[in-house]
């Protein structure tokens, strides 16, 4: 089933009585040619892999329901305002596939891109987004430095009359935004089912059917699942799913909340940054400031936070937008992240035949959804990695090859 206007209209006048649900709901096959485990990156990966490279018997597992995982708990913000030659190229492809996602897979993902602004605080700090901005535009991205009056006019609710950290400025993208999470994971799953993916849920793997070096299955709470390519994208559980295959990775699972208000007028115009602090807040459809901070900074499979850092992400605000402080704050969740040695993400293949990674996304993995999911079925259809992610190797932190964007250092906490 086509959406349209038409459509839309067509099942008012029928009491909308000829929708049908959005991908079925197959048992599980017991071989395929590729399995992939993982509903978010992993389901994008699975609709570029037979849409785009035409593969065939594929199947998407997830051990709860699609949209539950970390692809439905984040900010919801797309950007590609990075800084180093590893990541730049790569989340600008993944910007150019978020500007015309909607029309690809025919669902409305709500991609509104509204832009981004970094605020500036230090002479330095302005030096630094100067550099950014020029890497920027040396990538294909857009970049514009702002001054403080121009930052004023975008944004006058900030604190510029009385400030601990006065604005001197920010570094604007215009083509970043926003774009509703669970609405991007649907519509990727409708795609791939359309596609002939199969979606199975609530299918937890358990373990790797591994024979001479090469992977031959997979042990799920469904039964064995025979497959010829199996790919990993399970985010925060990377760790943990990689043990059963014997493989130790460079990463740790940090918890990082979100929270959102209540439902106010429109406030907030796109995304904003604090540059003295960690925070960043947009304003959802619904009228809800969505904001967050740093990861709770101890390792964690729980996918709720503590509450000093609830107090922290609060301190941001209040220092960046004195008025956030009269909004009653609604709910809050928490994202299991795999933070990686560097701070940048992992697509490549690992040492075990017919096994492949993509894991390490740190904060990245939302926005980079659309160029992970290109990327990694474009590994797993060729063998070879694609151009835009060819420093996005696992072998990088032996070669000292890092990309460590923030400059923090090999600890992935400080990412």
């Amino acid at each position: 089933m086509r959406y349209s206007g038409l459509r839309l209209v067509a099942e008012a006048l029928r009491g909308h009585r000829g929708w049908k649900p959005l991908w079925r709901d197959p048992e599980p096959q017991k071989d395929y040619d590729f399995v992939i485990i993982g509903g978010g990156h992993g389901m994008a990966t699975a609709y570029y892999l037979a849409k785009t490279f035409g593969k065939a018997r594929i199947a998407v597992l997830d051990k709860g329901w699609i949209g539950g995982g970390n692809i439905g708990r984040n900010t919801t913000i797309i950007r590609s305002n990075y800084l180093l030659p590893g990541n730049e190229p790569f989340y600008e492809l993944s910007m150019k596939l978020w500007e015309g996602l909607e029309q690809e897979f025919n669902f409305n993902a709500m991609v509104s891109q509204r832009g981004i602004i970094n605020l500036i605080h230090t002479d330095g700090q302005r030096d630094t987004y100067r550099r950014r901005g020029n890497a920027m535009l040396l990538a294909g991205a857009d970049a514009r430095l702002l001054t403080a009056d121009e930052v004023r006019e975008r944004a006058p609710f900030l604190n510029f009359d009385n400030p601990r950290f006065p604005i001197k400025g920010g570094l604007m993208q215009e083509r970043a935004g926003t774009a509703r999470h669970d609405a991007v994971v649907w519509g990727y799953a409708r795609g791939a089912d359309m596609a002939g993916v199969d979606i199975i849920q609530s299918c937890e793997v358990t373990g790797f059917e591994i024979a001479d070096g090469r992977v031959t299955g997979v042990e799920t709470t469904r039964g064995r699942i025979g497959a010829k390519t199996v790919g990993v994208a399970v985010a925060g559980n990377s760790g943990r799913v990689m043990a059963m295959a014997g493989m130790r990775l460079p990463i740790e699972s940090h918890v990082l909340q979100a929270f959102v208000s209540e439902g106010l007028k429109p406030t907030i115009p796109g995304v904003i940054t604090f540059g003295a602090g960690h925070f960043y807040i947009s304003q959802s459809d619904k009228g809800g400031l969505v904001f967050g901070g740093d990861i709770d900074g101890y390792n964690s499979y729980a996918q709720r936070g503590n509450l000093p850092t609830v107090e922290d992400v609060a301190e941001g605000g209040m220092a960046l937008m004195p008025m956030i402080g009269r909004a009653r704050m609604l709910r809050s969740w928490g994202g299991v992240m795999d933070m990686s040695m560097d701070g940048s993400p992992i697509i490549d293949a690992t040492g075990i035949d017919g096994l492949y990674l993509n894991a390490g996304w740190c904060y990245g993995g939302f926005k980079a959804t659309p160029a992970s999911g290109y990327c990694f079925a474009h590994l797993l259809a060729t063998g070879r990695p694609h151009e835009t992610a060819a420093a996005l190797r696992l072998d990088r932190f032996a070669r000292g090859h890092v990309i460590d964007e923030r400059g923090a250092g090999a600890q992935p906490n400080l990412h």
